[in-house]
């Protein structure tokens, strides 16, 4: 058989041994360099999804590739039974870009896991067993974190019983704050910026009303910034954004832009209670990861990615109201438009128009979370799609 032949014929699927259980775009993604993904049949489609939320460089960075490369070669991985100075400094560095009241970082894995410490840490200091929840709000998917995300009893929980008692307040419902938080109640968990309840940002007032109902009945308050944390609302955390000071604040995606890590940040107080073996991990705080969060952090900085988030997220704004899009909310670049169709059907538009955005559990919201080095070009090709379409 000549090579023409053998070129001609398609090539066989492998097979898929993958569990079956998500939800998938139709694209074959073979690489991506900047804000670009590349498919395998040579399109060239504009990521404004950035992985979840979780490439917040965008793909390729020099400096973040560099970091990671020297580490593997140096050392790739070494537990917490030895003390390593990239984890201290990845530690330290974190705490001051974070420039909040916190004094102690326990490096883990995934935002999940980080939430289910926090809550730990909650149980442990004040000795009681509820939690409050935000309604329409995700934490994660183990446990404690699934207890706590709003709909995940009906859909896919699947544990036999939570592991602690739950009570869900809806948003911004002021007058629902005080009977729900209560001295039985040993800590608030809230996302300052919902990600996938639509971008909805709770704001500075409510946020702040439940800081003072906390600190009036000695409840803890924690900030779920896994999704709209790390530079994404165009501050460092969106808590600082709105004025709110936590005592204890949970990181992961864009902290490692794309390498497996997540990060509990606590107040001196909360820290305070920690003993040896209170907490623990194997992959946390691993040198590969504590690398990718230096690279992530000395690139927010230097690059003065706080700034252009800030101003990218306004022209986003400003120019985007076209066509099915009638309203803007979130934050930043954790950005919701609002359609006046189905947002699942503009989604598949702009796919067809080699542009990835997102969607969420708000039917109206297309979910926007691309890598903070999006430019003034890449959002004038979302307005001329979206005029495109049309309403």
């Amino acid at each position: 058989m000549n090579a023409q032949n053998v070129s001609s014929l398609s090539t066989p699927a492998l097979p898929d041994y993958l569990a079956p259980v998500f939800a998938q775009y139709p694209l074959q993604i073979v690489s991506a360099e900047g804000v670009w993904l590349r498919t395998r049949d040579g399109r060239a489609v504009l990521d404004l999804y950035g992985g979840h939320a979780v490439a917040a460089l965008g793909y390729g960075h020099p400096a973040w590739t560099r970091a990671l490369s020297e580490q593997a070669r140096s050392l790739n991985f070494q537990s917490n039974a030895v003390p390593l100075e990239v984890r201290s400094r990845a530690a330290g560095r974190l705490i001051r870009f974070a420039d909040m009241d916190f004094s102690s970082v326990f490096f883990v894995n995934s935002g999940a896991e980080a939430n289910e410490n926090a809550l730990k840490m909650a149980f442990t200091l004040t000795r009681r067993s509820q939690v409050v929840a935000i309604e329409h709000g995700f934490h994660g998917r183990t446990a404690a974190a699934g207890a706590i995300t709003w709909g995940a009893a009906g859909k896919w929980y699947g544990f036999p019983r939570t592991p602690f008692d739950v009570s869900f307040i809806a948003r911004r419902d002021f007058d629902a704050i005080a009977p729900a938080i209560t001295e039985a109640t040993a800590a608030v968990i809230v996302e300052p910026v919902q990600g996938v309840g639509g971008a909805y940002d709770l704001g500075a007032p409510y946020l702040q009303a439940l800081r003072e109902r906390c600190d009036r009945v000695g409840a803890l308050l924690i900030c779920d910034e896994v999704q709209c944390g790390m530079g994404r609302s165009g501050e460092a955390f969106a808590s600082k954004l709105y004025g709110v000071s936590p005592d204890m604040l949970t990181s992961a995606k864009a902290l490692g832009n794309g390498f497996p890590v997540a990060a509990l940040l606590m107040t001196a107080r909360v820290a305070a209670a920690l003993k040896l073996d209170a907490l623990g991990t194997t992959f946390g705080g691993g040198p590969m990861a504590c690398a990718a969060i230096e690279a992530v952090i000395e690139a927010i900085e230097s690059e003065r990615l706080l700034a252009r988030v800030r101003a990218t997220s306004a022209l986003l704004r400003q120019r985007c109201l076209v066509g099915p899009v009638i309203a803007h909310q979130g934050a930043g670049l954790l950005l919701g438009l609002r359609t006046v169709r189905a947002a699942k059907e503009i989604h598949a538009a702009l796919l067809e128009r080699d542009i990835l955005a997102g969607t969420s559990a708000d039917p109206n919201i297309l979910r926007l979370l691309p890598p903070y080095v999006l430019e003034a070009e890449h959002v004038e090709l979302l307005r001329a799609a979206l005029l495109d379409i049309g309403s």
